[in-house]
């Protein structure tokens, strides 16, 4: 799945509450292996497997902050 993909399909999450449950769907949805949740630790480096899920202080996903890593940069919804 591209990035774009990606970012369509999880397009439906913005504005809803993270919760840590949201990581497995989140894996099955786009075949990723990785997601880093609001407030958990990663390194900047490429991680192609990688969705960085941010939340604001509600823990409400956020529109353009859903990241998923690039080579070059992170792409956001």
């Amino acid at each position: 799945m591209t990035n774009e993909e990606v970012l369509q399909t999880l397009a439906h999450l913005v504005g809803t509450r993270y919760v840590p449950e949201l990581k497995g769907t989140i894996c099955a949805l786009t075949g990723r292996t990785r997601v880093v949740g609001p407030n958990e630790m990663s390194t900047r480096d490429y991680d192609a497997e990688r969705i960085q899920i941010k939340a604001d202080a509600d823990l409400m996903i956020q529109l353009s902050l859903i990241h998923i890593s690039e080579p070059t940069r992170l792409l956001s919804i």
